[in-house]
């Protein structure tokens, strides 16, 4: 029997709190590059009386990501799309990070967005470091928003010499997510659906503890002890947030950005600096 689909790409937290609040009754089809990862969310949702199929995937290639969605085609119509897959600049080297978290995050907004149902809704996890980056002007902006995928690699901004280090690069990324969701949500429009991005300060999960422990810990405990909400965020407070945003309460939303970081870039630009 067909159902409506819902494409998950990356088998963390966030995700999977997303496609627990938001898949129930559907066929979920969730894609990460490391099977076991896809597995693991599978079975535990299958557990709690889902339907997901695991699938490997490699969000930084097109063949892969056309793979995923004919996949998930076989099921039904693709009805939401909760893109939460990514690496952290903890995790991987300026290139990998452009190809991975801006490129790839571009192709699937961009091929899902060709076959998405009338009424369907979409997510994509981009960052609060997005929001930290200096204004890049309207031309960059532009670009990052409307270049063909195939050529975004190519623009001057991304070129190595004027990328700092693999924190700059993910706040390259995350920026151009937040770009890219506005230009595709344009896109969707015409097929009826909507767009939109998230951008989650510190969140509790196992990436995030990656950073906690790595080279920019300190910086990261410091900042969310500094923030409005002294703490970090959980999984399940950015699910509430995509929950409003994916179901009918959120019809007037689309091609918008929600920062949820418990107030961390307000404390960064206006708050102490001591």
């Amino acid at each position: 029997m067909k159902k409506e689909v819902m494409l998950l790409t990356g088998a963390g937290q966030i995700g999977m709190a997303i496609a627990r609040r938001m898949g129930y009754g559907m066929k979920i089809v969730v894609g990460d590059k490391r099977m076991e990862n896809a597995q693991a969310v599978a079975d535990t949702m299958n557990r709690a009386g889902f339907d997901v199929l695991p699938v490997e995937m490699d969000l930084s290639s097109r063949t892969s990501i056309l793979g995923l969605i004919e996949t998930a085609q076989q099921y039904g119509e693709m009805a939401m799309l909760v893109n939460a897959a990514g690496v952290s600049p903890s995790q991987a080297s300026v290139e990998t990070i452009l190809k991975v978290d801006l490129y790839g995050t571009a192709v699937l907004l961009e091929e899902v967005g060709k076959v998405i149902r009338q009424g369907g809704t979409g997510v994509t996890i981009a960052s609060q470091s997005g929001h930290r980056l200096p204004a890049l002007g309207a031309e960059i902006d532009a670009q990052l928003a409307c270049t063909p995928t195939e050529e975004l690699l190519n623009l001057e901004v991304l070129q190595p010499s004027h990328i700092r280090d693999t924190l700059h690069a993910y706040q390259l990324a995350k920026r151009c997510n937040v770009k890219r969701v506005m230009a595709e949500a344009v896109r969707w429009g015409e097929r009826g659906a909507r767009l939109n991005s998230i951008s989650p300060g510190i969140i509790v999960t196992p990436l995030a503890l990656d950073e906690f422990n790595g080279v920019r810990g300190e910086f990261y405990k410091k900042m969310f002890a500094q923030c409005p909400a002294h703490r970090p965020g959980t999984a399940d407070e950015v699910a509430n947030v995509a929950e409003l945003l994916m179901s009918n309460r959120g019809a007037f939303i689309t091609g918008s950005d929600f920062l949820v970081d418990g107030g961390a870039t307000a404390a960064y630009f206006y708050g102490s600096k001591e």
